[in-house]
């Protein structure tokens, strides 16, 4: 199992809305290096749900239920998207504050490349992330 980060602006698409529908599409995503990580996802892959812009902090576990498969949204056909349901959300949120305050989690993409929408998570990051979280995903 590969470990991921997804963000999504909570005006846009927020955690809650998630846990209502119960499953979505990961669309959108026009980065190509974004892109490729939403290629290499399998189905039964970890992701944190990361709320970006307003919070700042990963509220929730998904899980990819579908593998990449062209976006319809996309007219040039170079990009597609995953399909995710929600696992479990955070005990406690874990803020971009902290992780860019913890040198154990300092080399997260997240922290390196911070403008990346979709991000793999070392399973080493994973751990700490979900002990800091208060959660065993």
């Amino acid at each position: 199992m590969a470990y991921w980060l997804l963000k999504s602006e909570p005006f846009k698409y927020s955690w809650d809305r998630l846990v209502t529908e119960g499953r979505t599409h990961w669309d959108g995503v026009r980065n190509h290096q974004a892109s490729n990580n939403l290629k290499a996802m399998k189905t039964g892959d970890r992701g944190f749900f990361y709320h970006s812009n307003e919070g700042l902090e990963v509220v929730g576990v998904v899980e990819v239920v579908k593998e990449y498969y062209p976006d319809p949204s996309d007219g040039s056909g170079r990009f597609g998207m995953v399909d995710v349901v929600p696992v479990m959300p955070v005990r406690t949120p874990v803020t971009l504050k902290q992780i860019k305050a913890d040198p154990e989690l300092s080399a997260m993409a997240l922290v390196r490349q911070s403008r990346l929408s979709v991000c793999p998570v070392s399973e080493d990051h994973w751990r700490k992330v979900c002990a800091l979280a208060g959660i065993d995903a």
